[in-house]
């Protein structure tokens, strides 16, 4: 278990819901990856993710699914591309990411409480 924070600390990690519109192969990651746009909804925006998913998922079963991502993040320049969200996940068994995701559909945007 990680050290402990206050609810404050907590607060400060901007996570939100939103829908992926696109999702591609990310050839030029060193580690293998999909290029995600993320609607995040009018006040958010579309905001770009590189997420290494390529084991449980295709990019086309991506397209509509909904994840949460933190916005509050500096973005991160990987290779020619630029990740602006950090889509979260959770490694199965054997390492691979499995998404983190909402269990009925909420608008995109919404904060995570």
């Amino acid at each position: 278990m990680a050290e402990e924070i206050s609810y404050a600390d907590f607060d400060r990690v901007d996570i939100r819901v939103g829908t992926i519109i696109e999702a591609s192969p990310f050839p030029e990651a060193r580690k293998p990856a999909f290029k995600l746009v993320i609607d995040f909804g009018p006040d958010i925006g579309m905001k770009r993710s590189s997420a290494q998913i390529t084991v449980h998922y295709t990019p086309e079963s991506l397209i509509g699914r909904q994840v949460l991502g933190v916005v509050n993040f500096p973005p991160r320049q990987i290779g020619p591309f630029r990740s602006e969200v950090l889509t979260l996940g959770f490694a199965d068994e054997k390492g691979a990411i499995v998404l983190a995701a909402v269990e009925q559909p909420v608008p995109n945007g919404r904060k995570m409480m």
